[in-house]
Parts: structure tokens; C-alpha cells; sequence
């Protein structure tokens, strides 16, 4: 079954501060379905829309035109078309995004911001610890991190409660060898228990073998599907 299925996915942006009033148009009638429990990379060069993709599912963006059919047992929802609450709702319930910066509050330990997205305490430190940030760093606040330390925390926040799509936008850039090979672990183990994963990489390597399909996108279409 498939877990998402786009269609005729279109989005524009109006340059408003210009004076022609131009318009731009970033996604070009995209179609993909992501099938229960697989892994799709989206891959293209900087501008072709990957991210853009990504905010349209998540509904950053609204859609200029097409459907983004969400499957979850006993119902569809088209996140093109559903209003702010439902989005929200499926964000708490069904859907999970993590993105290459981290945007939390001031001074909280990072053991809390992982345990407010959805798990216990015991389960935030854990998956800290699966993740790869040091045993001494969860009960600090990541103000003080480096930057790969950062993404750590940034990535087990949205891991906390993936639900059953995950969106990854370039989570690994930052991270080492290492750190890389901790996080592909830590997904493979949400992969097998059926959770779909759309993932920007400009590396096409940057998940390994977690990748069941690369799609490229240029000029804001599909190439490979």
C-alpha cells in the first residue's frame, strides 16, 4: 500500500517586492507514490525543489495545484487541500519532519525537548544515546553544542514519535562517519516497523542501503520515479 501518493504537484511563489510582479515557479506537475516502509531519496541540484517537495508534504507551503494523498489505516487525507488543524493533527499523530537546523527554546535540557515531542524521558535518553550524542550532554541545554551535536538533538526530537511518514531534509550533512552510521542504524530500525521515509540528499549515498529508490528532480520535475 502506498503511505503517500502525489499528483499534478504544482507550487509558485509571486515576487511581490519586484516590479514586474513576476512569478516563479518551483514545482512543475510532480507525480510519486512512496509505498509502506520504503526509502526514497530526492536528489538534484541546488534550486531544483527538493526542499520545496518536502515543505509542500509537510504543508509549510501550500500547493499551487495537484493532491498529496496521505494513507493511514481507515482514512486519506489530502494535505494539498486540508485546513491548518487537520494539518496540525497529522503532524502530532501520523507525520514527522526533521530539517538541518535546530530552532528550540532557550536553556531547556536536551533530554526535555526530545520528551516533549512524544516519548518518555527514559525513551529521550535512549535514543540520545542511539543517535550518538555523548551520555553527559542529554541534561544540557544544546545552545552550547557544536553544530553536529545540534543535528543530533534536531534529529532525535523528530525520531521521538516518527509516526508512520518521516521527512528528512539533509540530516547527515553535518555529521561524521560515524554520527552517520548511528543515525542510518537508528532509521533502519523505524524503516523495518513500516515507518516511509522522503529524504533529501545531495548525496545519494548519504543513507547507504536504507535507499529503495532515488528520484532526481531538475527545473522542479521528476527525471527518475
Amino acid at each position: 500500500m502506498n503511505t503517500l501518493s502525489i499528483r499534478g504537484l504544482s507550487k509558485s511563489f509571486h515576487r511581490h517586492l519586484r516590479q514586474d510582479a513576476s512569478t516563479i515557479q518551483v514545482l512543475r506537475g510532480v507525480d510519486l507514490d512512496l509505498e509502506q516502509g520504503t526509502c526514497t531519496a530526492l536528489t538534484g541540484a541546488s534550486g531544483s525543489g527538493k526542499t520545496s517537495l518536502l515543505r509542500c508534504v509537510w504543508r509549510t507551503y501550500r500547493p499551487t495545484d495537484g493532491t498529496i494523498t496521505l494513507r493511514t489505516p481507515g482514512r486519506e487525507l489530502d494535505l494539498a487541500r486540508a485546513d491548518d488543524q487537520t494539518v496540525l493533527s497529522a503532524r502530532r499523530s501520523v507525520m514527522s519532519s526533521v530539517t538541518q537546523f535546530l530552532d528550540v527554546i532557550p536553556r531547556v535540557p536536551a533530554v526535555d525537548l526530545v520528551a516533549s515531542r512524544g516519548t518518555t524521558h527514559e525513551g529521550a535518553r535512549d535514543l540520545l544515546r542511539r543517535v550518538g550524542l555523548p551520555e553527559e550532554l542529554a541534561d544540557q541545554p544544546p545552545a552550547t553544542f557544536s553544530g553536529g551535536q545540534k543535528q543530533l538533538v534536531n534529529i532525535a526530537m523528530g525520531l521521538a514519535a516518527p509516526g508512520r511518514l518521516l521527512l528528512l531534509d539533509e540530516i547527515t550533512a553535518s555529521l561524521d562517519r560515524a554520527r552517520r552510521s548511528d543515525i542510518r542504524a537508528v532509521l533502519r530500525h523505524y524503516k523495518d516497523a513500516g515507518v516511509t521515509m522522503l529524504a533529501v540528499v545531495h548525496d545519494s549515498d548519504a543513507l547507504g542501503p536504507l535507499v529503495d529508490r532515488v528520484v532526481e528532480l531538475r527545473d522542479g520535475k521528476v527525471l527518475t520515479a
